[in-house]
């Protein structure tokens, strides 16, 4: 039975174009008072080094402070031999180990490092410090940024920023309780990607893109997988939402879907090699386990997990890539050969070779991915919808990324629309046209509030029959003239097999406006008189009251 068509009189959130005052951070930044400060210091290193390059200068020495002062906290603990520390070696690495924290040789300890920060040769001391933490971890093998020495590398400034960097405790218990280092790094990343431009989008997708793609997810158990990892948001995010949704904190206990992140299996794989070097130290600093293959590799020219069938495939592959490796004899072009200028459907047909047998994918893609008929991916598209893959589309706002204008989407696949525990909606597709949403967070980019996050999320997981994120109770779900609607198969086909929302969810309904034209007109025009009188802010009023005369 199709779900319940209902309209309600629900509008859809209205994007707000205001720029929010100067300073104001956003609620998915990170506001902790020293990251512009701690950004400055690092941006002056872009005299001498681009943004590709310094990232990793900075985000490494932010990583060994970290594990440095774990190493110290654990280290003082044994030092003073109390409890149950007590006859313990202080320089005996399987004490660290045991307590998973990094073992920090002499050399690589921060408190000699910035000793020696005013030193010429700190590039060195730091190359040799990472150098030191590889050997005697080989958990962090070919993760460490060691090039620290090189004469690009300004060392004052190097030397400056390692100062700065002291002075945050990022490693202790009390920081780690309260998520620093990730969310430093969180900023930096975003930073970085907005230093970039284009190029940034290769390691980093927006907190709040993520956050909507996991959400609605809602990967609480099994394997989860990203074939282009980047920096490893994706991973990051999943244990987030397991951490938050645990038992008492979420919505699974009544269907059994609480738990813990032990229950996830994180495997990745990332071609670029400097990016995947992010990936995992962000994995290791959240303390999450993951396996991205014994090294970087394309992932259509060389598949590290060939065998893999993934429960949740999260992922923001390449947007329209024309330079990729086709075999035209490949086992995962089941739906049809993708074409030589874009990778689109290649991707998403390797997401479908990957899934389990009730397995679940979001990703992204360009919009285009939607209706395009060029080169067969309309064949492919049909083939896909009418296998009854597809179980969501969402039409995203503008301007979320750092790296591109192109307008986007997120495509939800499953392999099994009669999961146990939920509604049975084969041959059903539900479409959400969130273009609308989102607030403007600078000129150039915006966000996805998190109640617009978490009402995507409610949607979708009310028209799957799956209970709310705080409660066991399901929702019911109705359709929402503007916003959402559940199609059939046979609807979908009859617009050509095209997945675009907004030829599904039609006009929002609008408000009956009874006041006369004229009236309305006179009461704008005192209610904007007195509020510049007051000192309100002219530039914002005016746009208010534009918006009101025109709605």
């Amino acid at each position: 039975m199709a779900a319940n068509k209902k309209a309600t009189t629900k509008k859809s959130s209205k994007k707000t174009t205001s720029k929010k005052k100067a300073g104001q951070k956003s609620s998915t930044a990170a506001n902790l008072g020293f990251e512009a400060k701690l950004w400055l210091a690092a941006d002056k290193l872009r005299n001498n080094l681009d943004a590709a390059e310094y990232k990793h200068v900075v985000l490494g020495l932010v990583f060994l402070k970290y594990i440095s002062d774990s190493f110290e906290e654990l280290h003082q603990k044994l030092l003073a031999g109390e409890g149950q520390f007590a006859g313990a070696d202080p320089e005996d690495k399987d004490e660290y180990r045991a307590d998973n924290v990094f073992w920090v040789p002499t050399e690589a300890r921060w408190d000699h490092l910035q000793s020696n920060a005013k030193q010429p040769n700190i590039g060195t001391l730091i190359d040799d410090a990472m150098e030191a933490i590889e050997r005697d971890n080989p958990r962090l093998k070919g993760t460490l940024q060691k090039n620290y020495a090189r004469p690009a590398l300004d060392k004052q400034r190097l030397g400056e920023l390692i100062d700065l960097i002291g002075t945050i405790g990022l490693g202790d218990a009390e920081n780690r309780s309260k998520d620093i280092l990730g969310r430093v790094y969180e900023y930096f990343l975003s930073e970085f990607a907005s230093a970039e431009g284009k190029k940034g989008g290769q390691f980093y997708t927006p907190g709040c893109i993520v956050k909507t793609l996991v959400e609605m997810l809602a990967p609480y158990k099994g394997r989860v997988y990203d074939p282009c990892c980047g920096s490893g948001g994706m991973f990051v995010q999943a244990a987030k939402f397991i951490d938050a949704h645990a038992s008492g904190n979420g919505n699974g206990n009544a269907k059994g879907l609480s738990g813990a992140r032990g229950d996830i299996a994180i495997y990745g794989q990332e071609s670029n090699p400097t990016t995947r070097r992010l990936a995992m130290m962000n994995l290791a600093i959240r303390g999450i386990d993951g396996n991205l293959g014994k090294e970087h590799a394309d992932t259509f020219s060389r598949d590290l997990h060939p065998d893999l069938k993934a429960d949740y495939i999260i992922a923001n592959p390449p947007f329209n890539d024309s330079d990729w490796n086709r075999n035209e004899e490949d086992v995962r072009w089941k739906y049809g050969l993708p074409p030589k200028g874009n990778a689109n459907f290649a991707w998403v047909q390797h997401f479908v070779h990957h899934l389990a047998p009730t397995g679940n994918a979001g990703f992204i893609l360009a919009n285009g991915s939607m209706s395009s008929n060029q080169s067969g991916e309309g064949a492919i598209r049909q083939a896909m919808i009418e296998d009854d893959l597809v179980d969501c589309m969402v039409a995203l706002p503008g301007q979320l990324f750092y790296s591109t204008q192109i307008p986007v989407c997120m495509w939800f696949l499953t392999r099994s629309k009669s999961e146990k525990g939920y509604r049975k909606r084969k041959g059903e597709t539900l479409f959400i046209d969130a273009r609308k949403m989102g607030e403007m967070v600078d000129r150039a980019h915006a966000e996805l509030t998190d109640d617009e996050v978490q009402r995507l999320a409610d949607t979708y997981h009310a028209w799957q029959g799956r209970p709310g994120r705080r409660t066991d109770v399901v929702a019911e779900y109705g359709d929402v003239a503007g916003y959402c609607m559940s199609a059939t198969t046979e609807e979908i086909a009859g617009h050509g097999y095209v997945l675009t929302p907004g030829r599904y969810v039609g006009a929002e309904a609008l408000e009956e406006d009874d006041e006369p034209f004229d009236e309305k007109m006179g009461r704008l025009s005192s209610e904007l008189i007195s509020q510049f009188e007051k000192g309100a802010d002219l530039e914002e009023r005016i746009k208010k009251s534009l918006s009101e005369l025109v709605d």
